[in-house]
């Protein structure tokens, strides 16, 4: 048997896909949600997988990272020009910035933090650490209201 919880982060987030022979190439936005999925096959000594600040500690500031801001390919010719105009740009090193990727960039990122055993602490002082056994499971973003693609773990 194993335990889930999951943890749903909102941002308003665009985009431009190099690749794409229509509209997508050109920017556009979404309102995103981020969903992300622990697991354990046991409980902590609070009776939790973990506790969601722990989840919204350990993203947040990566996933705000996000909003209202452009994603684009690092291979874009309009790159430099695009950085010239905002701060708000995030940069998919050799790939589109695809829902797919997003969600691979998520899973990765909250995967290497559980791995590195951080502490984090809240605004009071309090400090949250995930349990040892919990992992992602899975991270699925939301590109519009009926779309979603998401990155698990095998």
């Amino acid at each position: 048997m194993v335990y889930r919880v999951s943890k749903t982060f909102e941002v308003e987030a665009g985009h431009m896909l190099s690749k794409h022979p229509g509209l997508c190439r050109h920017p556009h936005g979404h309102s995103r949600q981020i969903e992300v999925v622990l697991a354990s096959p046991e409980l902590d000594a609070s009776d939790m997988v973990c506790d969601f600040k722990t989840v919204r500690l350990a993203l947040r500031a990566y996933v705000d990272r996000f909003d209202h801001a452009l994603a684009v390919h690092s291979a874009d010719p309009r790159l430099e020009q695009m950085k010239a105009i905002t701060e708000r740009i995030v940069v998919f090193e050799g790939r589109d910035p695809t829902t797919e990727a997003m969600a691979r960039m998520v899973f990765d990122f909250l995967s290497d933090e559980i791995a590195a055993r951080r502490e984090y602490a809240d605004e009071r002082g309090v400090a949250y650490r995930f349990p040892p056994n919990v992992v992602v499971e899975r991270v699925r973003v939301s590109e519009t209201s009926s779309t979603w693609a998401e990155y698990a773990r095998a």
